[in-house]
Formats: structure tokens, C-alpha cells, sequence
């Protein structure tokens, strides 16, 4: 069995340092603060929020909460986004998505002011995350690839010159991951696989690392996998178990993997708890950057 990555215990050594960051922001007079903007009542978007705030009160982050409902306009939730765009006690923000069918995500992305995106998400930030592919980079980096490669550096995995297999082009990871991936610090090489892949599985069989962000339960399977590779997983799927009765959360990795892994990241508790980690870190860094 490989070695359990947990993303839990990392997450936790993070926020207990962005504490103790905040503590030395406020003493110089800056309170960081992070805002939501949740549409809708989505049971999974209303608890990721609510998770999101929860972690805002463990590190001394305030929390802005705008709140819409399900049939709100297009205009109604651009005038929450300007709002929060030149509210001063809001250090950065994000709009929980999915958004309602008919609101155009991207036009209400692009709106967000790129020094507030929490998320890392907008247009322009991910434009200069193109455009350095070394040094520092003094913007928001999109919160799970940067959570993903934060996690694997604590367990001292090392990806320079490794083959990674990308599974999913979704703008969340699969899209932007290879943008950090492939940055001189990190050095890997990345191969990114979507529905339009011929050979799927090959790719697999020979790569080093395989992020899998499919959302398709158990897509990857013991034979696809290399003997001491590295798993990452991130795709969530809600499959119901017929011995508890209950939807239960499945990762893209069949566990059956576990056994010829270097190491692995369970899902859920792996990737998750990171992600979160690194909305704060971003949140923190940018009122960092007022100093």
C-alpha cells in the first residue's frame, strides 16, 4: 500500500501559519476579508460557503456574505460583484459556482476585479500565470492545482522530470493545472487527456503522476496504473451505496490502485481540504500585498 497523502493534516499546518499571518497584518493595521457570493440555495454550494466562512473564523479572516436567490438576474448578481469590487473590507472574493441556468458564468467572472479573485480564476491572472513561467508570480494562482502541488511538496514528492498525466479539461484543474505543473519551480511534463483522447488508458499506463479530474467514480482502474506512480485525485462523483442506503462521495481513483501507488491522496480528504487552504492563502497574500 502506498503512502496516504492527507490533505487534512496539511491544510491544518497551513492555516495554523496564515494565522499567525494575520495576526501580523492586523498589528499593522490591515484586516484581511473574505466575501461570497452564493445564488441560490445548491445543498452542495451552501456547504462548501459555509465551509469557506467556517475557515475565515479559524484563521481571523472576516467573512462578507452576499446572499441571492435562485432567481436572480444576471444584473442582480454583476451589482454583488461590484459591490464587493469596491468594498474596502473585502480583501478578496469569489462567486460560488455553479450559477444558475441562464447567467453567463464567464461575463460575471470577468467582472470581478482581478486583485480581488479569490479564486484565481479571472482572465487577467491567468494571463500572467502564461506569461511567467519563472520567478514569482504576484497574483491569485487558482486554488486547486496550487493546492495539489502544495500537497505533494509537504510529502517531499518531487516532479521535476516527471511524466503527468492530466485526466479532465475543466477549467478548475484540468485546464490550469499544466500551467503551474510546467513552471520552471516545478518542471514536470504534462500530458492533458479529455473524451476526445484515443487511448485514454495508455496515457495512464506511462505517466509518473495522474491527476484524474474526471468526476466519473473509479475511472481509473489497477491496470491502468504504473507500478510506484503517484495519484492524484480529484474528481468527485455522489454514487448511491446500496449496504448503507445513502449517496456516498467516490474520487475518481478506483482504491484498488492504492496497492501499486508510491503514494495517493484519498477522496474524499485529500485534495478537498487543500483547495480550501489555498482560498485563504490567496486572501492573505493579497493583503500581504497592500504593505
Amino acid at each position: 500500500m502506498g503512502t496516504r497523502i492527507d490533505g487534512k493534516k496539511v491544510a491544518a499546518r497551513t492555516k495554523a501559519d496564515l494565522a499567525k499571518r494575520v495576526e501580523l497584518l492586523k498589528a499593522r493595521g490591515i484586516q484581511p476579508g473574505l466575501g461570497t457570493i452564493l445564488v441560490g440555495s445548491d445543498p452542495g454550494s451552501v456547504k462548501y460557503v459555509a465551509g469557506k466562512h467556517a475557515d475565515c473564523a479559524e484563521i481571523g479572516v472576516n467573512s462578507i456574505k452576499r446572499e441571492l436567490p435562485e432567481n436572480a438576474t444576471f444584473d442582480q448578481v454583476a451589482d454583488a460583484v461590484r459591490q464587493l469590487n469596491a468594498d474596502p473590507a473585502c480583501t478578496g472574493y469569489i462567486v460560488q459556482l455553479p450559477l444558475p441556468r441562464g447567467i453567463d458564468e464567464n461575463a460575471i467572472i470577468d467582472l470581478i476585479d482581478p486583485k480581488k479573485d479569490a479564486d484565481g480564476m479571472h482572465p487577467c491572472n491567468l494571463g500572467e500565470l502564461v506569461l511567467h513561467a519563472r520567478g514569482d508570480i504576484a497574483t491569485p494562482l487558482p486554488c486547486t492545482p496550487r493546492g495539489v502541488i502544495e500537497l505533494l511538496r509537504a510529502y517531499d514528492i518531487d516532479l521535476d522530470g516527471k511524466e503527468v498525466c492530466v485526466l479532465g479539461r475543466g477549467i478548475t484543474i484540468g485546464r490550469t493545472i499544466g500551467l503551474l505543473l510546467t513552471r520552471k519551480a516545478v518542471n514536470a511534463t504534462v500530458t492533458l487527456c479529455h473524451t476526445g483522447t484515443k487511448d485514454v488508458r495508455d496515457h495512464m499506463r506511462r505517466a509518473d503522476v495522474i491527476v484524474a479530474a474526471m468526476g466519473v467514480a473509479g475511472f481509473v482502474k489497477p491496470e491502468d496504473v504504473k507500478e510506484g506512480s503517484i495519484l492524484v485525485d480529484v474528481g468527485v462523483s455522489r454514487v448511491f451505496d446500496e449496504e448503507s442506503g445513502r449517496y456516498k462521495v467516490k474520487g475518481d481513483v478506483d482504491k484498488a490502485c492504492y496497492e501499486k501507488a508510491l503514494a495517493y491522496t484519498p477522496n474524499p480528504g485529500g485534495v478537498g481540504p487543500m483547495t480550501r487552504a489555498m482560498l485563504l492563502q490567496n486572501v492573505v497574500e493579497m493583503a500581504e500585498r497592500q504593505l
